[in-house]
């Protein structure tokens, strides 16, 4: 039996581990969930592209960790159109008040912010989003060492970095890997796909949710099912939208085949169709993010050390994608490359793992 003491220290322990960021914090308030009713999905005809420009990239048996843990990194392609992607920030490790800030999933560039998703792997479909203002950074004058010492130092500098840095609070992020910002309706939205074990979705339903730029958390979600006849897909693990405000997302139900999705996100309806065109060559074994760049028109569709790239007004109506539109990228960093993002002036963005950073593209153009 239990007296007050015990109560006492299991309370003082819980509070300590609280404060060290060991255990989540509570969640955020509720917010509003429209549950759609009609279905999400429309499915036509598909035929076969054969992308053969693409390779298939297994993914590690080990991942990598960067070269340099406190010194800028350089990830260069070894095959495709030339692009090097140089460390811009190594990321606080660890976080504000001792906070888990590993495994990073996702990143969003909208206007002077980069937004980056943490989702501790303890935690359990939870984490938060930390958002950088690169604006007041790059005033700072800041060094990727800097950045990744701000929460161990207490100097001035390290404090002028802090309040670059808006710390948002605990949610349910579901794999948190689709962070995106709609160029169109200027929103941040992103998937919360709950799994039961890694890849495994909990239950049948997809799950949008508009995620409040300023306090960092949902605000409005839609439950909805991509169902159509026979053909269902729980959801998708990453995100993007062009300049039109098309969502899209990407999925590999073979080891090589690609399937991509088109459709339209708003805060009461979510719509989606199967595009037309299969890719017969995906570009690798994990399904790791989506990019689109507002300068080019292009979608990017990124594996670990893999990204394949398309014009994304080839995928309207019924398509006129052709072997030729889709380019590839080879890397051999051997890095968990966990997103990508697109300023609007084309630069690229791109998010690893072990030992988390954010690196930028040498080519706007790319």
């Amino acid at each position: 039996m239990l007296n007050w003491k015990h109560v006492t220290l299991f309370f003082v322990i819980g509070l300590c581990l609280g404060v060290l960021g060991l255990l989540p914090s509570t969640p955020a308030a509720a917010y509003h969930v429209v549950h759609q009713r009609s279905s999400a999905l429309s499915v036509g005809r598909l035929r076969a592209i054969n992308d053969s420009a693409v390779h298939y990239v297994q993914v590690p048996k080990s991942y990598r960790h960067a070269p340099n843990l406190h010194r800028a990194n350089v990830i260069k392609q070894t095959r495709g159109a030339h692009i090097t992607f140089k460390t811009n920030y190594l990321l606080p490790y660890p976080g504000y008040r001792h906070q888990a800030w590993g495994n990073p999933q996702s990143i969003a560039a909208a206007g002077r912010y980069l937004y980056v998703v943490y989702c501790p792997t303890a935690w359990h479909n939870r984490g938060r989003i930390v958002r950088y203002d690169v604006a007041a950074l790059r005033k700072l004058h800041v060094t990727p060492q800097q950045v990744q010492r701000t929460y161990r130092s207490g100097s001035g500098q390290s404090q002028a970095i802090r309040r670059a840095i808006k710390v948002g609070p605990v949610f349910v992020t579901g794999h948190g890997q689709s962070l995106a910002y709609n160029w169109h309706d200027h929103q941040l939205y992103m998937w919360c796909d709950k799994e039961k074990a890694p890849r495994v979705p909990a239950n049948k339903y997809g799950y949008i949710s508009q995620i409040s730029g300023s306090r960092l958390k949902p605000v409005h979600q839609v439950r909805f099912r991509l169902k159509h006849g026979h053909f269902a897909v729980a959801g998708g693990h990453v995100l993007t939208f062009d300049k039109y405000g098309n969502a899209y997302f990407w999925t590999r139900p073979t080891t090589h085949h690609v399937y991509i999705y088109k459709g339209r996100v708003t805060r009461h309806h979510v719509k989606f169709r199967l595009t037309h065109q299969v890719l017969q060559h995906g570009p690798g074994t994990r399904v790791q993010s989506m990019g689109y760049n507002p300068r080019t028109g292009q979608l990017y569709l990124v594996a670990d050390d893999s990204i394949a790239k398309l014009p994304a007004k080839k995928l309207n109506g019924n398509g006129h994608l052709t072997k030729h539109n889709v380019t590839w990228n080879k890397f051999a960093s051997r890095r968990e490359f966990e997103g990508l993002a697109f300023a609007r002036n084309g630069q690229a963005y791109l998010l690893t793992n072990h030992n988390p950073e954010i690196l930028a593209g040498n080519r706007r153009g790319w």
